[in-house]
């Protein structure tokens, strides 16, 4: 039979794994936004970001209940928190998807920038580690949360190639200094997301091997 803690932790699990694909959904509206420049009506972009705002305090609810009726230990305790974080950076990502919207609508304002950049590429890469993050987790798989970890470093390049045609683009034009800032500002957002994955996937590793990985240079090896 079942442990009723083993119950309520699976139940858990399935809750952040919908609100995983709410932040899917939100990443992917913020990308239509910026795409098509529709900034104008940020309506569905709300809804789904509400979503998220309500099962970030429902998961949170419901894990601080476990902790208070299960007093849970080792593998059990580990994984609580490791929800309670999870649901934090799935909360965040959600604002980054938000402020992605209000950044377009600033562009729009703004009159937009000539300058080539690529930013669906930048988002299916961080869609793509959410996913993954979220897998590795449901799975217990060590293996997947790592290649999560190495896509963030094509996610901070792209952000940083952005940068460097925006820098020079505002020099060579002043009038579009503010939208070019808008667009920055858009990277610098998908960039966060990407490290709120990369958050998830740190703490898949610390559950499934209970090593640390966080601010360290070497991961821990299949053995």
């Amino acid at each position: 039979m079942e442990r009723q803690i083993s119950a309520e932790l699976k139940q858990l699990k399935s809750q952040l794994l919908a609100m995983g694909g709410l932040v899917e959904e939100a990443l992917q509206e913020a990308t239509r936004l910026v795409l098509q420049r529709d900034s104008y009506d940020l309506t569905r972009l709300e809804s789904v970001e509400q979503k998220i705002n309500q099962e970030h305090l429902q998961i949170d609810e419901a894990c601080l209940d476990v902790l208070a009726r299960h007093s849970p230990v080792a593998a059990d305790l580990r994984l609580v928190m490791a929800i309670i974080k999870i649901n934090t950076d799935l909360e965040r990502m959600g604002d980054q998807a938000m402020n992605i919207g209000y950044n377009t609508e600033h562009l729009t304002r703004d009159g937009g920038v000539s300058v080539n950049l690529d930013l669906p590429r930048m988002s299916e890469l961080v869609r793509e580690m959410v996913r993954k993050s979220l897998d590795a987790f449901m799975r217990g798989d060590a293996e997947l949360a790592k290649q999560v970890l190495a896509s963030d470093d094509a996610v901070d390049e792209l952000k940083n190639q952005a940068i460097r045609k925006l820098v020079p683009h505002m020099q060579r034009e002043p009038t579009q200094i503010a939208a070019a800032l808008d667009l920055i500002l858009i990277a610098r957002n998908l960039e966060r997301m990407g490290d709120h994955a990369t958050n998830i996937a740190e703490d898949v590793i610390f559950v499934t091997t209970g090593v640390d990985v966080r601010h360290k240079a070497t991961l821990p090896s299949n053995g």
